[in-house]
């Protein structure tokens, strides 16, 4: 297995990424359904299958274009149906479901630096690990820094994120339904706040600036959790 390889690449970023978004969508249907919305099982998405989940853009073509571009992967799945009408209390409970996706995302990266202390680490006692043991290191650190990416990133406080539906949840009722309007320009505002303002300003990247330090925090605090596992 050679690291160079654009492959190899793509294949220790694309791994990862589909499980975590796939869990991460997951988690929102189990959240719903243990508040009274039985929607997403009823559509069979409480499934980690991820041919249920994958959407062709989100979850493939963009992933893999920033792997072979060597920039920042990221990526969506379709996402899991929530019908807030079903829920037994919609408002506060379209915020437990919202929360339920970065509560994934942490948890898995806590499982992420459990294994990378107790199978990679340990393989790295004889120097960097090559060949298969190279490959699950790869794909357990990047799993982890994904996992913590995504859970900071969906907490950005702007429609479509998660967190976004929080904010909703905890503005005034007529301030919450002005503010669900701008769900309908959640795709467009992504591009324009994630592409088009950091090339217009250099120095204005939400990435770098906003979802960074707190992500680079955390990435911090559980590699120190896994080296107790070493």
């Amino acid at each position: 297995m050679n690291p160079d390889n654009v492959f190899y690449a793509a294949a220790v970023w694309i791994i990862p990424l589909v499980i975590a978004i796939v869990f991460h969508e997951v988690a929102h249907g189990l959240m719903a359904r243990a508040l009274g919305d039985p929607t997403a099982h009823e559509e069979r998405r409480l499934s980690f299958n991820p041919l249920r989940h994958v959407d062709p853009i989100g979850t493939v073509v963009l992933p893999l274009a920033l792997a072979i571009a060597k920039a920042p992967v990221f990526g969506w799945a379709k996402p899991v149906p929530v019908r807030a009408e079903r829920l037994r209390n919609p408002r506060w409970g379209m915020v437990a479901v919202a929360l339920a996706g970065p509560a994934m995302n942490l948890l898995l990266a806590g499982v992420a630096a459990v294994a990378i202390g107790l199978v990679a680490g340990n393989a790295m006692a004889d120097g960097a690990p090559q060949g298969v043991a190279g490959f699950l290191w790869a794909n357990l650190t990047n799993f982890l820094l994904i996992n913590i990416f995504l859970a900071v990133f969906n907490l950005l406080p702007i429609p479509p994120f998660d967190g976004g539906h929080v904010v909703e949840g905890v503005l005034p009722r007529p301030l919450a339904w002005q503010w669900a309007k701008l769900a309908r320009f959640g795709f467009p505002l992504l591009i324009l706040l994630l592409v088009v303002v950091p090339m217009v300003f250099p120095g204005a990247s939400i990435v770098q600036h906003i979802v960074g330090p707190p992500a680079d925090a955390l990435i911090r605090v559980y590699l120190g959790f896994a080296s107790l596992f070493a």
